[in-house]
């Protein structure tokens, strides 16, 4: 296993962490993006999926075999013992694939794109922290343009992800996202420079 640099990126709903990975990979940089993994772990034929079968029974299955999101997050949302359960096992399985696609991955650095990064304790996994950042009145506008969801639920969501200071405090880098998608770009050419160098040091 070669060292990789590993880039943790985050930053809270509707921060612009997409559009951010985006421009990384306009310089061949690989993304490991955590929601991706997450959906890997528990496809079809998977060990977790198999998994979680056997602990909810069969009903947790749609007719083609795969997980019924919505009705796990019910099940999990209303009953603490068994969202612990899940994410005893979920969470040891999304970091052993990290690990791998960071071991994988080409390039000077790899990014690690993970929205509950600072949250879930995986800055440790990180050589260096950006945040991708945006005031909240504008997180909140722009998720609810993307999402569809309500306004009550996306103010949930940013209710238990980490404030935006802590957030910040945890950062060695922030890329500020309050303005155009051309000035996170210049940002992004910036700090891929800069990237590229502390992996080489």
């Amino acid at each position: 296993m070669r060292n990789q640099f590993v880039v943790g990126l985050t930053g809270g709903i509707g921060s612009g962490k997409s559009a951010a990975t985006a421009l990384f990979t306009k310089h061949n940089i690989d993304i490991i993006d955590a929601d991706e993994v997450a959906r890997d772990v528990v496809a079809i034929g998977s060990e977790g999926l198999q998994a979680i079968s056997e602990h909810f029974g069969d009903d947790i299955l749609l007719s083609d075999g795969s997980l019924n999101r919505p009705l796990l997050r019910e099940k999990v949302f209303s009953n603490s013992d068994e969202k612990v359960w899940l994410n005893n096992l979920l969470h040891p399985l999304i970091r052993e694939r990290m690990i791998a696609l960071i071991n994988e991955s080409q390039g000077p650095y790899c990014i690690l794109s993970v929205p509950l990064l600072v949250e879930n304790n995986l800055t440790t996994m990180c050589n260096h922290v950006v945040v991708v950042d945006c005031p909240e009145e504008m997180q909140l506008q722009r998720a609810l343009q993307r999402d569809g969801s309500s306004e009550q639920t996306i103010k949930s969501i940013m209710a238990s992800q980490a404030t935006r200071e802590v957030r910040l405090k945890a950062a060695d880098d922030v890329l500020n996202n309050s303005d155009s998608l051309q000035h996170l770009a210049k940002q992004v050419d910036a700090l891929h420079s800069k990237l590229s160098a502390l992996s080489n040091a």
